[in-house]
């Protein structure tokens, strides 16, 4: 008998906690029932800062249900930090992480639990399509993911957050000690025995979405940039092809110069290739800083997340 435990970041959630809460016992109970899992498998809710009554909320329900727990983070350590959090602080056999919007199919979840019992270590929840979601959001997440695999990141399409792991998988997940954290492309490169769950993603069923658009950019270049040099290298290439092209400019306006009485009258001639290779430049060198910036992240070695209170 395994012990289950479902680890779920929480940031201003108030609005959905309680159904979530509920959905989440009667899933425990059911599963407790079949014979799947150990009474003592439970809820681990992990606060990140929120401005609202989340952590109220944890508390209410711990004090009726000892199988809820919640971890309270000092302030807003961002989803990823607080996801890592639970998941390095939380005990059992066997972690699911999820969001904590019901987005998450919970009907999925006794099938990772079989797929487990037939020896993955590690349990994708996979979108079986996206039908739900925008054009937009549909167009930009496929692009996203076709991009992360053209960089050579190892990442799996249509998989977010969503996932079982089992302790010996969290364990080794425990040496990997990067600032600049993108689960989705850390958790491929542990190895390990897998399995795939297809879902279908449910729409939010109360509050705000956390991840408005600036954040996904900000997680895409995150993953770009911390399983990837690739950008550097085209940097250089497409840096190189522009020097032989500008040289070649430069050869061919001299000898019009020097070969015929001929010139190239006007300035666009001059002001559009400056600017041009101008705004290359600026670019490639907002690439490396990006670069250096994660650097100087890791090198600091702040602690990735700060506990303030756990129950």
């Amino acid at each position: 008998m395994v012990t289950l435990n479902l680890v779920i970041p929480c940031f201003n959630e108030q609005e959905v906690l309680p159904e979530t809460t509920r959905r989440l016992l009667t899933l425990l109970d059911g599963l407790v029932a079949n014979g799947a899992v150990d009474a003592s498998s439970g809820i681990m809710y992990v606060d990140d800062g929120s401005h609202d009554c989340t952590w109220a909320l944890i508390e209410a329900f711990h004090s009726r249900d000892p199988r809820v727990h919640g971890i309270k983070l000092s302030r807003n350590h961002g989803h990823q930090n607080a996801l890592l959090a639970g998941l390095l602080s939380v005990e059992g056999d066997v972690l699911i992480s999820l969001d904590a919007d019901l987005q998450d199919d919970l009907a999925a979840i006794p099938r990772m639990m079989a797929e487990f019992r037939n020896g993955a270590e590690i349990v994708f929840g996979v979108r079986h399509r996206r039908d739900s979601d925008s054009f937009f959001k549909r167009v930009s997440a496929r692009s996203y993911y076709r991009l992360l695999r053209r960089f050579g990141v190892n990442v799996l399409q249509d998989h977010a957050d969503f996932r079982l792991m089992s302790r010996r998988v969290i364990e080794e997940l425990r040496g990997f000690r990067e600032v600049n954290l993108f689960l989705r492309g850390i958790v491929p490169l542990l190895g390990f025995r897998t399995a795939i769950v297809k879902y279908d993603r449910h729409a939010r069923f109360a509050g705000e979405s956390k991840y408005p658009l600036v954040k996904m950019i900000m997680l895409a270049s995150d993953g770009v940039a911390s399983f990837s040099t690739k950008p550097l290298q085209w940097s250089a290439y497409v840096g190189g092809v522009l020097a032989l092209a500008s040289l070649s400019f430069g050869i061919w306006a001299l000898s019009i110069r020097l070969l015929t009485d001929r010139t190239v009258p006007g300035w666009a001639s001059t002001v559009i290739p400056m600017y041009f290779l101008g705004g290359l430049q600026l670019l490639f060198l907002g690439v490396i800083g990006g670069y250096i910036a994660k650097i100087y992240a890791e090198t600091k070695q702040r602690p990735r997340f700060i506990i303030e209170r756990t129950l």
